[in-house]
């Protein structure tokens, strides 16, 4: 009898599911329609209402009506590029263009006219990206928000804000929920971030009052660090350096889910470089202090390079590099801890600074670098500059690249050069690279 109940039960649930898609796409064919085009505002609202309404699992559900119902007509993208191919016309080509966008484009166009209608697609992205998970299939529907959000969050609509001690509570307390690098303890912790010797900077988006997109922390000190612990834990400054010569920029973090992957960090560090520069002209230097987050799983999966290829010059120092580090993976002397690390010889340190420059500088494919953060920096137009031995001593730091850290270099002369070497396969970094620490 339970059984029978519970089989009941699961048959309403999927009824009711099923009715609320139904719905939800007849919604779609109304807004997509002529009526929808006369009434756009109105029943974009009704249409993301009821997807808030629906649960997750019928989300996925929507997805997946997403991509085979509003899905170019293969046969009539063939014929239309046959009718191009022969008449190579303006007007064959605009037809073209038109066959090949996919409907869903021209939906997501007409939900954003919702009062709130971005906020709801940047959540409603977010949970296609759970989706996409277990239905790889759904990657076509992601492009289209992809291209979208990347037009209705193009350079032109950000603002660059300031944010202090004196910024409304709602922007300080997004602040400390999104700090992603380098957890926020409490107010008191956020205050200290806040001081005269730091800054920090946001984007803010009209359609999207009072939230951040994203957010990056700047120390302003004389000289390049070489560890965290001093930026973070340091004593409250009363005031700042009076001729800073370099801006650190070590945190950039992002506050919305569902807008991962749009490019905003690269534009609020060149912003912010500009904004600094012309604040506070004594400064010299724009630098990161960043992690290596993929470096300890690197080292213990062997510190594969063979199939990478390296700068001729850090080749024989990796390959020299790897038995030793490889020999005290085995016997436990790199376990993350501190302590232990601090300890270590001179003649270990420089095997593990050898092959952190070869898992930073390695490219495969002509795809520069296996570390995100790397990747982020460079594509950004930075210099891989220094490495620094136990830099970060807190769990996850040991726990990620056994205290490793490397500092990146924004020369506001060069960064679209090094950007360029990134696009075709090179990575920009010093000669020195992996000989200090």
């Amino acid at each position: 009898m339970g059984a029978s109940l519970l089989d009941r039960l699961f048959r309403t649930r999927r009824g009711r599911s099923g009715a609320a898609l139904r719905r939800l796409g007849d919604s779609c064919d109304l807004l997509l329609g002529e009526r929808g085009a006369a009434n756009t505002a109105k029943i974009a609202t009704e249409l993301l209402q009821r997807y808030a309404d629906l649960d997750e699992p019928t989300r996925m559900e929507f997805f997946a009506r997403l991509a085979s119902r509003y899905a170019p007509d293969g046969a009539r993208v063939l014929a239309r590029a046959g009718e191009y191919a022969e008449s190579r016309s303006a007007e064959s080509l605009a037809n073209l263009l038109k066959e090949v966008e996919p409907r869903r484009q021209e939906l997501l166009r007409r939900l954003n006219r919702a009062p709130g209608g971005t906020a709801a697609l940047a959540r409603m992205r977010t949970d296609l990206l759970k989706s996409l998970k277990s239905q790889p299939a759904l990657a076509a529907v992601d492009a289209d928000f992809m291209h979208l959000f990347g037009s209705w969050f193009s350079p032109a609509f950000l603002q660059l804000v300031r944010v202090d001690w004196s910024s409304p509570a709602r922007l300080l307390e997004q602040i400390i929920q999104h700090e992603a690098v380098h957890a926020i303890r409490d107010w008191s912790d956020l205050r200290r971030r806040l001081q005269p010797d730091r800054r920090c900077f946001a984007f803010l988006h009209p359609t999207l009052p009072g939230e951040l997109l994203i957010f990056v922390e700047v120390a302003l000190l004389d000289a390049m660090p070489d560890a965290i612990a001093p930026l973070l834990e340091g004593a409250a400054a009363e005031s700042g350096p009076q001729r800073p010569r370099c801006a650190v920029f070590y945190s950039i973090s992002n506050c919305q889910p569902g807008l991962r992957g749009v490019s905003l960090g690269n534009f609020l560090i060149k912003r912010v470089c500009d904004e600094l520069q012309s604040e506070l002209p004594s400064l010299r230097r724009f630098c990161t202090l960043s992690p290596m987050p993929g470096f300890a799983a690197w080292l213990r999966a062997g510190a594969p390079f063979e199939a990478l290829r390296l700068p001729r010059g850090l080749l024989p120092q990796a390959e020299a590099a790897r038995p030793v580090v490889h020999a005290a993976l085995a016997c436990g002397e790199l376990a993350p801890e501190a302590e232990r690390l601090a300890m270590q010889t001179p003649a270990l340190r420089a095997a593990l600074l050898s092959l952190g420059a070869a898992y930073l500088c390695a490219t495969r494919d002509g795809d520069p670098a296996s570390d995100p953060v790397a990747k982020f920096h460079l594509n950004n137009g930075a210099r891989i500059e220094r490495l620094n031995y136990l830099a970060n001593r807190s769990r996850r730091g040991l726990g990620e690249s056994l205290g490793m850290m490397v500092n990146y270099l924004y020369d506001p002369y060069r960064i679209e050069d090094y950007h360029e070497d990134f696009v075709h396969g090179r990575v920009a970094a010093a000669r020195e690279l992996g000989r200090s620490g």
